[in-house]
């Protein structure tokens, strides 16, 4: 969508002239319970209270159940806790038999935890372009990375959106490549009917404590695919190994493969309360969400509303703003939001092929690859044009799990002040927000 002048919006229509400009901020009500995360109650305390009162702090039923809970929610096959998603990532690319030298194909504009376990299993991450509707993996620029030795392909639900899954998955199918969703963001969010998850070889679900389902810190991995559960199981959970009989796996039961993931029964036990209450905590987000996008819509921004066979859900809120349209740089207006009490900045992430481990050669040395070998890619951080343009387009606001509609109306008629006096706002030199 591409935003309309920013003057068209009389002033008489947008209250007061912005904060910035000698006006009354716009949001005056209080936000710290509305955008506070995680929610925790009493059922929470008295579950984790249960467990502790066990005595049995590392083995412990609490995480079968966890496990039990993520397959009947998802229709999954297996379910394997982990001690944190990052865990749980590493186990999923061991399960995937990744060899010296091979190549990951990965998005940039996701968090370091999606690309960085790729570099331990000696394998390369090859970056592609992020599209901007769903802010996923480009599949066009996926299908152009493509090598003889590319092997695999991390999908990241970024924010809570699904990825263009039909398009990943078949490009997957016609080059004999697996896919690892990370649907760290992504809990309760569908594809089609599907729930994100189910729709690659292996999916990894992060429970940090921000996240939908948050446990402090943990992660689950699930799949449907037997010979994964079993790698996955022989790689750091050593202890489920010997009652596997008739495994191939089981002959490593008295060493693993030298990790340990396994989950806190404490973590476990807040993660089941909060999966029990995802349901309603996500729509009550959604609604918000999806209430304020509307608003910010008519405003001209893009709020990244999915289409009708897609469920998203907000781990966080991003929209994007059409800078060369308004002609106002994208910190100044963010300066002037924040002036009207709006909790807005950047995207948390920066680019992770802008990183120094991969621009100053640093990620050779932890695949342990020959750094001499000039069939290794090198890492311009000029690269993905797209990307880097759509990342510094976005802004960050709240994701509002417990907003009322009061406040919701104050943060859209910011928005609109701000908007409609765009042309004075003041500029300072640096643009970053």
């Amino acid at each position: 969508m591409t935003l309309g002048n920013p003057v068209a919006t009389p002033a008489t229509e947008t209250g007061d002239r912005p904060a910035i400009l000698g006006g009354t901020p716009a949001i005056t009500l209080p936000q710290d319970e509305a955008t506070r995360w995680p929610i925790i109650t009493e059922e929470d305390e008295q579950a984790v209270l249960r467990v502790l009162r066990t005595g049995e702090l590392s083995i412990n039923n609490e995480v079968a159940a966890l496990e039990d809970d993520y397959r009947s929610w998802l229709g999954a096959r297996h379910a394997i806790a982990h001690n944190n998603g990052t865990g749980a990532i590493h186990a999923a690319l061991h399960a995937l038999d990744l060899e010296p030298g091979d190549e990951v194909i990965v998005p940039s504009a996701t968090w370091w935890a999606s690309v960085m376990p790729i570099l331990h299993h000696g394998a390369v991450p090859v970056f592609a372009e992020t599209e901007p509707e769903c802010l996923g993996l480009d599949p066009a620029d996926v299908e152009r990375a493509i090598t003889e030795r590319t092997r695999a392909i991390v999908v990241v639900h970024l924010f809570g959106m699904p990825s263009k899954m039909d398009e990943l998955l078949d490009i997957a199918r016609r080059h004999d490549l697996r896919v690892l969703e990370d649907a760290s963001h992504a809990h309760g969010a569908t594809y089609r009917g599907r729930p994100i998850g189910t729709l690659g070889d292996v999916a990894v679900f992060s429970m940090q404590a921000n996240k939908l389902v948050p446990s402090a810190e943990g992660g689950v991995l699930v799949t449907d695919d037997d010979e994964i559960h079993e790698k996955v199981i022989r790689y750091g959970h050593y202890e489920r190994l010997l009652p596997m009989k008739g495994s191939p796996q089981r002959r490593f039961a008295a060493t693993g493969f030298g990790m340990k993931f396994r989950m806190s029964p404490l973590s476990a036990a807040l993660a089941r309360v909060q999966l029990r209450h995802l349901g309603p905590r996500n729509r009550q987000r959604t609604e918000n969400c999806c209430f304020l996008s509307e608003r910010l819509e008519a405003l001209g921004f893009r709020t990244f509303l999915p289409p009708d066979d897609v469920e998203r859900v907000y781990f966080e809120f991003l929209i994007g703003y059409d800078e060369a349209a308004v002609g106002v740089p994208i910190g100044d207006l963010t300066r002037a939001l924040q002036a009207e009490g709006a909790l807005v900045g950047a995207p948390r992430y920066p680019l992770v092929h802008q990183q120094p481990v991969f621009t100053e050669g640093t990620w050779a040395k932890i695949a342990r690859l020959d750094e001499n070998d000039r069939s290794l890619p090198t890492y311009d951080p000029r690269a993905l044009p797209r990307t880097t343009a759509g990342n510094a387009s976005l802004i960050k606001l709240p994701s509002f799990p417990r907003a009322d509609r009061a406040l919701l109306d104050q943060y859209a008629t910011a928005f609109a002040r701000v908007m409609a006096h765009a042309n004075e706002l003041p500029r300072e030199t640096g643009t970053s927000a």
